[in-house]
């Protein structure tokens, strides 16, 4: 019997990863890629061996976000443009303009936050935060699921193996889930032309962005001067950064509301045993097309439908607000609503790396009810006037409900009810201290 000490069994599985991540083994590395999502171009499959070269190092247990962060910023750089010196003065005309177009149709103070002009990386750099915040609670389901699946399906020659692993194995799927959600924001850099053209607060705290590359590709084929886009879009833009300056809990409600919609999933671990028992690694289209489609999320329970009604109401009551503001601030231009219905239609579809986000963390961002919210704004501005409407989002309390926008006409008695006339007791007690406060003031009684 040999004396020589035998590897541990963490040891033996780390070095058969070592193995396949270093070339030596017959799994295709450019297979895998494709399992996470990736281009299977060589560039691509490098950056994937990488970081889960990167991933088995660490010394953490937990996903690596910078995996996320590099590969959007990779993807965005390939088609980002630099901003020229007559784009960059042409919108910041623009946001003059909108500005002061705003001012005179809300209540709601410009951002005290200069307005910036991104690049597709800078905007995908800028907003990586978020979304890894937003994805983080699915991120942590699936790889600890994946992690309790393998182990309970793998071989009993290799449980021990699997066993002494698990904060290795949850690594490398939260690097493979990390570098799947980057892939989807550098997609998404290409498709947004603002900062809060998704729905959601990306940006800190009444910070407005538009990206010059994406604006110019969102005015071509309308057969609209493109200055007109610009000003139309500034307007958006500006007026979204604006109510989320003055509503200051909003961006914390709607990003807690998200990941806390988010944290209630369980990843459904009777398809991933499936998955496991089927897996090929040398053709895991099955496992890319599972995560990328959203299989592993089950369907929503009653609680998470319930959360994301209300959820889907506020997005919609934020998207009709500056809907109903851009409108009235956008009269001087003669084609805006042309304009406005081709925002509309595209808001209604989504983009595909906007579909893929929704997919992989099953939350779609676009709400349902965002013509009854735009409705609803429009007939509460004609009722009671834009500073009693900007009023409603000045505490979470007294912000309209789903009921309102099925009743706007409630909601607008409420506002436009005076208060009640006084009693004969209220009005002895009013005219009682009247005249004591004349009394103090050195003042004459009225004369009865």
């Amino acid at each position: 019997m040999s004396d020589e000490p035998r590897d541990e069994p963490e040891d033996e599985f780390r070095d058969m990863l070592r193995a396949f991540l270093s070339g030596n083994s017959d799994i295709d590395p450019s297979k895998l890629a494709s399992a996470a999502g990736l281009p299977s171009d060589p560039a691509a499959v490098s950056q994937l061996m990488a970081q889960l070269q990167n991933a088995m190092q660490a010394s953490t247990d937990g996903v690596n976000w910078d995996a996320a962060r590099t590969q959007a910023e990779e993807i965005a750089g390939k088609t980002s443009l630099s901003i020229t010196d007559q784009t960059r003065a042409a919108l910041d005309q623009a946001l003059h303009v909108a500005s002061l177009w705003l001012d005179e149709v809300t209540a709601l103070s410009d951002s005290a936050v200069a307005p910036r002009l991104l690049t597709r990386k800078e905007w995908a750099t800028a907003t990586v935060p978020v979304w890894t915040q937003l994805a983080e609670p699915v991120a942590v389901s699936i790889s600890d699921a994946l992690t309790d699946v393998l182990r309970d399906q793998a071989p009993e020659e290799m449980s021990g193996m699997l066993a002494g692993a698990s904060q290795l194995m949850r690594n490398l799927g939260g690097t493979l889930f990390a570098m799947q959600l980057g892939q989807i924001v550098g997609q998404l850099s290409q498709e947004v032309v603002s900062g809060g053209d998704v729905g959601i607060p990306l940006l800190e705290e009444g910070q407005a962005a538009l990206v010059p590359q994406n604006v110019a590709e969102f005015g071509e084929g309308l057969d609209i001067p493109i200055d007109e886009v610009q000003l139309y879009l500034a307007i958006r833009e500006l007026a979204h950064a604006r109510l989320f300056r003055h509503a200051r809990w909003l961006r914390l409600h709607v990003i807690s509301s998200i990941t806390e919609f988010a944290k209630g999933i369980a990843i459904d671990t009777d398809r991933l045993e499936q998955l496991a028992e089927s897996f090929d690694p040398s053709d895991p289209e099955e496992l890319r097309n599972a995560m990328a489609s959203g299989a592993l999320i089950p369907p929503k329970t009653e609680q998470q439908l319930h959360a994301l009604a209300r959820l889907e109401t506020t997005l919609a009551l934020i998207e009709g607000w500056v809907d109903v503001v851009t409108a009235q601030a956008s009269t001087r231009l003669p084609r805006w609503n042309a304009i406005a219905e081709t925002v509309r239609r595209r808001r209604a579809t989504g983009g595909p790396a906007e579909s893929a986000f929704g997919a992989l963390i099953g939350l779609e961002l676009r709400p349902r009810r965002l013509r009854d919210a735009a409705a609803m704004w429009q007939a509460v501005t004609d009722a009671v006037g834009q500073e009693q409407r900007d009023a409603l989002w000045s505490h979470p309390d007294v912000v309209p409900t789903s009921d309102d926008l099925d009743d706007p006409a409630a909601l607008i008695a409420r506002l436009t009810a005076g208060a009640p006339e006084p009693d004969e007791m209220d009005q002895a007690l009013e005219d009682l201290l009247r005249e004591e406060q004349s009394k103090d003031d050195g003042e004459q009684p009225p004369a009865p």
